[in-house]
């Protein structure tokens, strides 16, 4: 599988973060970038996209806010 991670990936060596995959056009695998051998998570396309627009509105912290 072809993995990437985030444009926005933190730290040094870049491994703080989650990758994901699309082994079939239908579904996003995604996987801790810290852990690759560990197991992976798989979605239908469909909703890994509206995971990623509940958080793009909804975000966890405000930019500076500790956690």
């Amino acid at each position: 599988m072809n993995w990437r991670k985030s444009t926005y990936s933190d730290g040094g060596d870049g491994n703080t973060c989650v990758e994901i995959a699309t082994p079939f056009p239908t579904r996003i695998s995604v996987r801790d970038s810290k852990a690759p051998a560990r197991a992976t998570l798989s979605f239908p396309a469909p909703v890994f996209a509206a995971l990623i627009d509940h958080l793009k509105e909804h975000p966890w912290s405000e930019p500076g806010a500790p956690g």
